[in-house]
């Protein structure tokens, strides 16, 4: 690869954010018209296929992707990959296709089946893509993903609203996908200056699949655990219920992509980094978790904060008074996104020292305890009981799990405990302020934007002293300080954690993400 790495490297995650931002902003625009358009059913039933798809399309190039980038010399494995990914790819999608009806007959949603049959084609696209999409990650060349991904967006919701608005319903969403996704296939073969090119060595399919296979499994596993809740509450509450509760759990991802994206971008090389220097002669307990989950808590606490109080207006504002009911969810799914940006982190924390398997066997308790819990909570509580779940799970089993995990390896948890509480101290009065605007409002528009504005305001006049001194550490080319024993007020605090660089790495595979 041509040029300077660490260049390329900030290249490609400024490109990376670019593409995040974008199609973001894009979906966000053409969600909302399509959600005028469509009933909560017909989005309830779309969902359904598409977590099937999500799920399914973890194993569609069997972890290759991660081979490819791994590779000391890829153009000889890459035809190996393509094949297997290609092979792999259309088994599932004709597996898929076949077993349409009883995969929709497992959520409780029979009339999905046509939908899941037609978007089978995608998964054969997604393995026959693998070897171009990782090459570009490989070079860095995020300017041309970002190409790509903005072919998928333009031509699935050119697909999408055309064929809503002539009554295709549910189909339109799936049709959109197809279309969307074959184009941007296409694309990425064009950019990438590829041709499909199949073939099959033995002698590196075998030590790519023992790589790959776990790989996939892992991927898999954090899918299923994204998604388990769309089959409890369509199998619970039906796909009404889960239009509703879909629309909640996309609003309630909008800021946290965002953060996680930028999250992800440093956080693994920046602890694998530290450990290097620690093994290099630094004694104690590892600050570097703790720096992380500073600012990753500074960030996501005032969005959750701003999603639970504002989940009314803000639904009724901008898809209309039909999807109000998604807001009861919203409230509770707002403040779990926040938990799930910090908990992602400690995932991270936890693969850069290599500890993958504990990492699935976290995301595998955390399926178990979830599950019946969404039960318990649907059941008695509709979709807002569901959103609950997700909080309680996280507060009260996974979050003591992933303290405990990352003290075995050396963090300083107790630093990140420290580190969370200005935040929390001060998205309570916060809340307080722009729940009280909400509802001084009749408007639901004055409620949002006046709500919006009060809750910011109080957030950041309370930890101003504090995100100062973390500019300061940051500058300084240490580490964010976080709060005493004795200083647990939202205003600062006195603890440093040490002086830490913080290097840049590409950001991983979008499509993996819910």
């Amino acid at each position: 690869m041509k040029g300077n790495l660490a260049q390329s490297i900030q290249r490609g995650v400024a490109w990376s954010l670019v593409t995040t931002i974008t199609v973001r902003l894009g979906t966000l625009v053409v969600g909302v018209a399509l959600a005028r358009i469509l009933t909560p059913e017909q989005f309830g039933v779309y969902a359904v296929a598409l977590t099937v798809t999500t799920i399914l399309i973890t194993l569609a190039d069997l972890g290759l992707g991660a081979v490819l980038l791994r590779a000391d010399d890829p153009e000889r494995l890459a035809p190996t990959v393509a094949t297997l990914g290609l092979v792999a790819g259309i088994a599932l999608a004709g597996a898929m296709a076949i077993g349409s009806e009883t995969l929709a007959a497992s959520f409780g949603v029979p009339h999905a089946a046509p939908v899941i049959a037609v978007l089978s084609p995608t998964l054969a696209l997604g393995g026959l893509a693998v070897v171009p999409y990782s090459m570009l990650l490989r070079n860095f060349e995020q300017n041309k993903l970002f190409a790509a991904s903005i072919t998928d967006f333009v031509v699935g919701s050119a697909v999408a609203i055309v064929l809503v608005l002539v009554g295709f319903g549910p189909m339109a969403l799936a049709l959109s996908r197809v279309s969307a996704q074959s184009c941007s296939t296409v694309m990425l073969f064009v950019l990438s200056r590829r041709r499909p090119a199949l073939g099959l060595d033995p002698a590196a399919a075998g030590p790519a699949l023992r790589f790959g296979l776990p790989a996939s499994s892992a991927a898999l596993l954090s899918v299923t655990l994204m998604n388990i809740d769309n089959v409890v509450v369509a199998r619970v509450a039906g796909e009404v219920a889960l239009g509703f509760y879909v629309l909640a759990f996309n609003i309630a991802s909008w800021p946290m992509t965002a953060i996680g994206q930028a999250v992800q971008s440093v956080s693994i090389q920046a602890f694998v980094e530290s450990e290097r220097r620690r093994v290099g002669g630094s004694a104690g307990r590892d600050p570097s978790l703790a720096v992380g989950t500073t600012f990753v808590s500074a960030a996501a606490t005032p969005a959750g904060m701003l999603l639970a109080v504002l989940s009314i207006p803000l639904t009724d504002v901008l898809y209309g008074s039909k999807w109000t009911p998604a807001a009861s969810a919203l409230a509770a799914l707002g403040a779990f996104g926040a938990l799930r940006v910090l908990l992602t982190m400690f995932d991270y924390y936890l693969l850069a020292r290599g500890k993958a398997g504990t990492v699935a066997g976290i995301q595998a308790l955390w399926i178990l305890v979830l599950t019946p819990a969404m039960i318990v909570g649907t059941r008695l509580f509709g979709i807002a009981g569901g959103g609950w779940s997700h909080v309680i799970v996280g507060m009260c089993v996974m979050l003591p799990v992933y303290l405990v995990a990352t003290y075995r390896v050396g963090a300083d948890v107790s630093a990140v405990v420290r580190g969370l509480i200005p935040p929390i101290l001060a998205a309570v009065p916060a809340w307080l302020a722009a729940h009280w605007m909400v509802n001084s409002v009749s408007s639901s528009l004055l409620g949002l934007l006046c709500g919006g504005l009060a809750g910011i305001v109080v957030y950041f006049v309370l930890v101003r002293r504090w995100i100062s001194r973390i500019w300061e550490a940051v500058h300084r080319q240490g580490s964010p300080p976080v709060s005493s024993d004795q200083d647990r007020v939202p205003s600062g605090s006195r603890e440093d954690l040490g002086s830490r660089r913080v290097p840049r790495v590409l950001p991983g595979d979008p499509h993996r993400a819910r």
